[in-house]
């Protein structure tokens, strides 16, 4: 399939080259396989070269995709709003903030500008302590310094901490995490794991990256339902690694004797996500606000993501004793949470600055938009959320 994608500089085809020679040498020192969540952690992460580790521009009209802090200052200020009551209604909350992924930067900026007017009104809990930013890309940590230099209560961390006690945040984090893309085979092949090895393309083209299956784990397929209902040929993804993750999510909240953790993303439950409609995945590519389906495509010049299978995640977090707070739509997540009130704050008289902002809501809620699309999922301990939101709770969807 030939793709009519803009074409990339040819500084960014150097650095694409680059990381294609890094993953090829893995492979053949791998015996010429290697799997494909491994391959997409190199495609995003590997050192320099990775799609969020590299230098090129990613969130915003000149990068790859845009995400709902980038749309409203409303989304941020309204999460402000929300861990405040949280932190008023549970004691067991500490006066701080954990963030994953944090992108430029600006949701990070829209809470604290918000928690500022909060504190300098006298309408905030304890003041806030600390905004951890947890962030792999060394590129979008600097962003992120400059962006937020006027608040000192950030800090840079490398890792998850051992213990945590607070509000956690990730927006669209989960379905940055690598996949593992599986297939059923044939009559009497079973579930096959799709990896990635080397094959030479036509004369001058050099090595090509291809896809071969081998024989699944039968532990990857443990989070298909009813995987012995589908049909020869259906592809998917299974998260072992964003599992992994929330495993050491909930034992970081259980050291710290109190947490609630919510996430933004786009995905399904599983009773949805394994469809036989959905028989080919959900692996997406996207490459300066162009969506297709080829991972090979320029390594490190586009994001690879996949859906989130919001059950996994969930079972997940109460399997490693968590409590499900809530799973719903973004939609009426933001509304619940009073982002319609804080719209308001901008009188509909003044339509030079209030319809800019009712058109970016509009984006964030509107089911035609990002409001059904992405799913909210809270997950915690020592802590819940407030009564109203359980009104279109879909808890038992999961």
């Amino acid at each position: 399939m030939q793709l009519q994608l803009p074409e990339a500089s040819v500084e960014a085809q150097r650095a694409s080259r680059l990381l294609h020679n890094l993953i090829a040498t893995e492979i053949r020192l791998q015996q010429g396989w290697i799997s494909f969540a491994r391959y997409m952690e190199l495609l995003l992460y590997a050192p320099d070269l990775g799609y969020y580790s590299g230098g090129a521009a990613k969130l915003g009209k000149d990068g790859d995709f845009t995400t709902a802090p980038e749309i409203t200052p409303l989304f941020g200020a309204t999460l402000a709003q929300l861990t405040t009551e949280l932190r008023a209604a549970s004691p067991a909350l500490q006066p701080q903030i954990l963030e994953f992924g944090a992108g430029s930067g600006q949701l990070a900026f829209d809470i604290l500008t918000e928690l500022t007017e909060l504190a300098a009104h006298g309408d905030a809990a304890q003041p806030l302590q600390a905004y951890y930013i947890v962030e792999l890309s060394a590129e979008l940590r600097a962003r992120q310094q400059h962006k937020l230099r006027e608040f000192p209560q950030v800090q840079w961390l490398d890792r998850l901490p051992e213990a945590f006690s607070g509000v956690v945040l990730g927006n669209e984090v989960l379905d940055a995490m690598p996949v593992e893309l599986v297939v059923l085979g044939e009559q009497g092949q079973g579930w096959q794991q799709r990896g990635v090895a080397l094959n030479h393309g036509l004369a001058g083209e050099g090595e090509q990256f291809v896809y071969i299956d081998r024989p699944a784990d039968p532990a990857l397929i443990e989070q298909i339902p009813d995987a012995d209902t589908l049909v020869p040929g259906h592809l998917t993804e299974v998260h072992p690694v964003a599992i992994g993750f929330m495993h050491s999510l909930a034992a970081m909240l259980k050291a710290g004797k109190g947490g609630v953790a919510i996430f933004f993303d786009y995905g399904f439950p599983a009773a949805e996500y394994y469809l036989q409609q959905r028989d080919q995945g959900t692996l997406m590519c996207h490459y300066r606000h162009h969506a297709h389906p080829d991972p090979f495509y320029l390594p490190g010049l586009q994001d690879v993501t996949a859906h989130v299978d919001f059950t996994a995640m969930a079972r997940a977090a109460l399997d490693s004793g968590l409590d499900l707070l809530g799973y719903t739509s973004q939609a009426s997540f933001l509304l619940e949470a009073g982002i319609g009130q804080l719209l308001l704050r901008t009188p509909p008289e003044n339509a030079l600055q209030y319809l800019p902002q009712a058109n970016a809501l509009q984006k964030l809620v509107s089911p035609a938009e990002m409001g059904e699309l992405f799913k909210v999922l809270a997950v915690g301990t020592g802590a819940e959320l407030p009564e109203r939101f359980s009104r279109h709770d879909r808890s038992h969807r999961l």
